[in-house]
């Protein structure tokens, strides 16, 4: 199936986005995905998927909030691709959106006297105005139909006013007698203007128009006639920047056969091309740590129970280097930090400690995010007062000294509160609820290589599933 490549996945604000397209035209998504890297656009601007197996894809922007003003929703999705399984493809998040107060409307104040006529002869006229202020209106709300301003004829003192000429619009510039330069001198053009805009009254007399009528001077802009640009042949492609899967390389090309000149027309299109290359054969695996395992319990040598405690003990967790071969390279520590980390730690787990209620928490988001009738919630919770144990201990045998980490889940005890003692809940509906969008056909597409489309002769198809929030 023809996919749009990219090079890189980014997480943005706005939503997640595939940057550094490879080529302008649309490759197999087999060979795309030959570098898990890798990130393909079903459409042109479709959403980001991640050519990663099974993994999901950035988020997409949040949607328009689903009111104007007041409280309402948005949401915003993200998919990924067939990892094998028969699991959710798309994956929704629905929030609650808060815009500026509704718009109300305003009342007009009264009218202002009428005020005094515009001519001393003649018909004129006169105005009187109010304004949107009684009550002024509210969070862009108006006043309803009518305006500001109304005006009426009125009279002058003299019955007839003398009116004075005035030049119309001149006409066009005549033609020249030539396009380009040549000897003697420059060609002239002429255009002429009449006085009748208004023309000078007869009774009373009013006055002619100030200036001629006609107006002429040299023909401008004339130079060499104009040669217009043409490309020259595309130079050789650059060379291909990858090693394995696809790369991008570019052609160019110049203005140059003729150049543009004397005014000639610049080259059209772009000067630029860009191609794919390859494919190489597939990457190998991006070599970096995999996530950290769970601590293990906080224990002491020779100690039957530490628990409860203020006695210092010692846990550990691991990690693996994923992508590491033997005999190849190793993943680079991080931090001094390799597969296994220690630290000393004060065991507390299932210890009865005294508690203090917490703060609300923010509100979370609409569940089900594509289901009816969703709701959000907060809560404050009953967290334990950990004892004031010594954070900091002496390294054995040196003069340093190394942290000290609580480990475990306490048993805090609170004063009831509401008839609860560990934790309160508080929900409300979500309003004004967005519809979920239809599922992007193709979505879910299992991606092989070149090797397995060789033996299989054909992609794999798996079908686009619904979307469910994922609390």
């Amino acid at each position: 199936m023809p996919v749009w490549c990219f090079a890189r996945l980014e997480e943005a604000e706005g939503g997640g986005a595939c940057v550094e397209l490879l080529g302008d035209e649309p490759v197999p998504l087999a060979d795309c995905c030959l570098n898990p890297a890798y990130g393909y656009r079903l459409r042109p601007h479709g959403r980001c998927l991640s050519c990663r197996q099974g993994e999901w894809g950035p988020w997409g922007p949040w949607s328009s909030c689903s009111v104007t003003c007041g409280e309402g929703t948005q949401r915003r999705g993200r998919s990924r691709s067939s990892g094998g399984d028969d699991g959710d493809r798309r994956d929704w998040q629905l929030q609650a959106c808060h815009l500026p107060c509704c718009p109300e409307p305003g009342g007009w104040s009264p009218w202002s006297p009428w005020g005094s006529c515009s001519v001393t002869c003649a018909l004129g006229a006169e105005r009187r105005s109010r304004s949107c202020t009684n009550p002024p209106p509210v969070c862009g709300g108006s006043c309803g139909p009518g305006g500001t301003e109304e005006t009426r004829e009125c009279l002058g003192r003299a019955l007839t006013c003398p009116v004075g000429g005035a030049w119309g619009p001149w006409g066009s510039w005549g033609s020249c007698s030539g396009t380009c330069w040549g000897a003697g001198p420059k060609p002239r053009r002429s255009r002429k203007r009449l006085c009748d805009s208004p023309p000078p009254s007869r009774d009373p007399p009013g006055a002619p128009c100030a200036g001629s009528a006609t107006d002429s001077q040299e023909c401008p802009g004339l130079q060499p006639c104009p040669v217009d640009g043409a490309w020259g042949a595309w130079s050789a492609a650059t060379p291909c920047p990858v090693t394995c899967g696809l790369g991008g390389v570019t052609l160019r090309r110049a203005c140059d056969a003729p150049p543009p000149q004397h005014g000639g027309r610049a080259c059209a299109g772009k000067d630029t091309r860009r191609g794919v290359c390859g494919p190489v054969g597939a990457c190998p695996e991006v070599l970096h740590w995999g996530p950290w395992g769970p601590w293990s319990p906080c224990t002491r040598p020779l100690w039957e129970s530490i628990a409860c405690k203020s006695t210092v003990g010692q846990q550990r967790r691991t990690r693996d280097c994923v992508g590491h071969g033997q005999g190849g390279p190793s993943c680079p520590a991080e931090g001094g930090l390799g597969t296994i980390h220690v630290r000393a730690c004060y065991n507390i787990q299932n210890c009865v400690l005294h508690g203090n209620w917490s703060d609300w928490s923010p509100w979370g988001l609409c569940t089900p995010p594509c289901g009816t009738s969703p709701t959000r919630s907060r809560s404050r919770e009953c967290r334990a007062a950990y004892p004031s144990y010594k954070l900091t201990v002496t390294n054995v045998g040196s003069s340093g000294s190394r942290n000290v980490t609580f480990w475990g889940t306490p048993r805090p005890l609170c004063e009831p509160l509401l008839g609860q003692r560990l934790r309160l809940e508080e929900t409300r509906p979500c309003l004004h609820v967005l519809p979920c969008p239809p599922d992007e056909p193709g979505a879910g597409l299992t991606m092989t290589s070149s090797r397995a489309h060789a033996h299989s002769q054909g992609l794999g198809l798996g079908g686009a599933g619904r979307g469910r929030g994922r609390m």
